[in-house]
């Protein structure tokens, strides 16, 4: 599948220059830095019923109103704090999503004191990424048995916003996944 410019890049970011940065020097890398992990994860919550671009281009203002996305910062974090973030519009000002983030800097540095957070995304994948070999979008699917399996055990351990489908896009983006398109020069 060609793009308008004629490339056989993964359609799906368009022309955008900001989208095409981020698909050509981002999406699909491995990722195991626990850290950009947590702030991947947080920012696939925010896009919940979004286009990714909307959170991307927010993506800046979001780390600056997240401190980082350091979850040692935002697991002491009240409602003032929340009150705070509500006014803020640099960041997609959703009260439950704010508020879910909080709650998985706390179960992040839970998990990251008992097993570590960046092995315990990874098993869900046994450590390696999966590597599809969709030949169109078609062939991508929007939830596997992996990201349902992630997704349940991220809200066991107090998670919210990471269903399935949007586990699926978080382990596609930090490369638990491959689904550059066959013949994508980032495959």
């Amino acid at each position: 599948m060609e793009n308008p410019d004629n490339s056989t890049r993964c359609p799906w970011c368009g022309t955008d220059p900001l989208y095409v940065a981020y698909h050509d020097r981002e999406w699909g890398r491995p990722e195991r830095d626990p850290h950009r992990l947590f702030e991947l994860l947080c920012l696939e919550s925010f896009q919940a019923g979004l286009s990714w671009i909307t959170v991307l281009r927010k993506r800046e203002a979001f780390r600056a109103a997240f401190h980082g996305f350091r979850p040692g910062v935002l697991a002491s974090w009240d409602e003032a704090d929340v009150a705070r973030l509500l006014q803020d519009p640099g960041i997609i000002r959703h009260r439950g999503k704010i508020e879910a983030t909080l709650r998985a800097a706390r179960a992040f540095l839970q998990i990251e004191a008992a097993e570590g957070f960046s092995p315990f995304l990874w098993s869900f994948v046994g450590g390696a990424p999966l590597v599809n070999h969709p030949a169109s979008m078609a062939q991508v699917p929007a939830s596997t048995p992996q990201s349902e399996a992630m997704s349940k055990a991220l809200k066991a351990r107090g998670f919210s916003f990471v269903g399935p489908t949007i586990t699926y896009a978080f382990m596609q983006a930090a490369g638990l996944v491959n689904d550059h398109l066959a013949g994508c020069p980032s495959r």
